[in-house]
């Protein structure tokens, strides 16, 4: 039996794993991610990448990147003639870019192994056993058995977290679609939009290119929900896209085809001692809205650092508990909105189909409500609790500020650091903090490296407190 010690250990190298791997390789952590596939996969579950997320990319250097694989999607429907403009939306990127999920690991993945991260694959683990200063991971590689300690672990491992399990957290919830059908297709007649969402009394169906010819079908009849291990055919497919799309465009060829269910379910808790959950792993819904792998990155997005300041001794282990104290409200808020969706796309009566499509439109029309949706969509909209008396910024993401030098507050946040956005006379500097310059007057903030505001309003003591609070910053010697 092998042994090998780093500071975190990562089970679980989809989108989660990977980018939390980048952020920890990137400020210096020693990282391994435990992988139980053997080999890349061309699978994808996720299609969807919303603006807050681009943005998140934008803050690694990988935004351009990434949309280059794709397709921007200015209005999303969500069911029948309901749609969302996304056009409004107060970001660089007022779209959902349409883009298979393997694009989005591989350029996580060229991010988190060129930072150092170690990579290990045909790695199933059997067991965790936290410790007072250490966990360890005992792992099946192939036939040997190899134990990875480290500092802290989290389990990125979906649904069927085996992290979670071992940790014995409760995964409370409900299955809300049965008998999913998934199926990756060609196609001799290409559909008229770029994201193909349809319903009628006979079922409903999602049609989502690939981009290199490839189509994913996820459809369901509610007339026949067979257990998942019944095997799909091309013909059951065909037939029940045609059942509700009019046409089942020529599908043919299918290279991939499975059955499963959606459940909704959510870690009461995503941490116990040194052990954490991120993406799947702490919540699973249904796949209305696109937001899943979303908030999963996102997820990441707000524990790397974190991690990276306690191991790097910039702050006490207390600041994971922010972690759970943030996220699992966000995860909440979307397993009720996708939940909500789904719920309203699958009715089946003629007459509650149309009194929704109009229910919604008008919902919709109404500003506040209509903005309501789309922020919560996109993810811009989330906001992380502040203290009682902390400025009215604090805790919401912070804007892309254009700097003084012609730079912008996400292109500051790519070393990793805060970001300490002063618009006052030059001052002494701080160590491991940015500062910048905005062009336009506005409030001094502090930005943390996931582009939410930790504090805000006049440079002084109030500052000088929070800095190392958050792990943030110290004046310069």
């Amino acid at each position: 039996m092998g042994e090998s010690a780093y500071d975190v250990v990562i089970v679980g190298a989809g989108p989660t794993g990977l980018l939390l791997a980048g952020d920890l390789a990137a400020a210096g952590v020693r990282v391994a991610v435990l992988e139980k596939r053997r080999e890349e996969s061309n699978l994808t579950r996720a299609f969807g990448v919303h603006a807050r997320t681009l943005e998140q990319f934008d803050a690694r250097g990988l935004a351009d990147q990434l949309i280059a694989t794709g397709k921007a999607l200015g209005r999303l429907r969500l069911f029948g003639s309901v749609t969302v403009s996304l056009a409004s939306l107060p970001s660089r990127y007022p779209f959902l870019l349409i883009t298979p999920q393997y694009h989005v690991e591989r350029l996580l993945l060229e991010r988190a192994v060129a930072g150092g991260a170690e990579l290990v694959r045909g790695a199933r683990v059997t067991r965790i056993e936290p410790g007072r200063d250490e966990v360890r991971v005992t792992v099946d590689h192939g036939g040997d058995v190899h134990t990875f300690t480290g500092r802290y672990v989290v389990g990125a491992d979906g649904r069927h977290s085996t992290v979670r399990d071992q940790l014995g957290l409760d995964f409370p919830g409900q299955s809300v679609l049965r008998s999913l059908i998934l199926a990756d297709v060609r196609v001799t007649e290409s559909p008229p939009e770029v994201l193909t969402v349809l319903g009628n009394q006979h079922g409903f169906c999602l049609i989502v290119p690939f981009g290199d010819g490839w189509y994913r079908i996820m459809a369901r009849d509610p007339n026949w929900e067979p257990p998942d291990d019944v095997p799909v055919t091309i013909e059951e497919a065909a037939a029940l896209v045609r059942r509700v799309a009019g046409t089942d465009y020529g599908m043919h060829s299918p290279r991939w085809m499975s059955r499963f269910h959606s459940d909704e379910r959510q870690a009461n808790s995503y941490r116990r001692g040194r052990v954490l959950l991120a993406g799947d792993a702490a919540h699973v819904h249904s796949p209305a809205g696109g937001m899943g792998m979303n908030t999963g990155l996102q997820d990441a997005a707000n524990l790397g650092w974190k991690l990276a300041a306690v191991l790097n001794g910039r702050a006490g282990d207390s600041l994971l508990d922010t972690y759970e104290a943030e996220r699992h409200p966000v995860g909440r808020m979307v397993l009720r909105t996708s939940g909500g969706l789904i719920r309203a796309a699958i009715l089946r009566p003629s007459l509650a189909r149309t009194a929704r499509n109009g229910i919604f439109r008008a919902a919709i029309a109404v500003r506040p409500l209509g903005d309501q949706l789309r922020m919560r969509l996109s993810g811009i909209g989330v906001r992380y609790p502040a203290s009682p008396g902390s400025h009215s910024l604090v805790g919401q993401r912070a804007p892309d500020l254009a700097a003084q030098d012609g730079g912008r507050l996400y292109t500051a946040l790519r070393g990793g650091e805060f970001v300490l956005v002063d618009p006052g006379p030059e001052r002494p500097g701080y160590e491991h903090l940015v500062t910048l310059r905005p062009a336009e007057q506005t409030t001094p903030m502090l930005v943390r490296p996931d582009g939410y505001v930790a504090w805000a309003g006049a440079i002084g003591p109030d500052l000088d407190r929070a800095l190392p609070a958050w792990g943030a910053a110290r004046m310069a010697s």
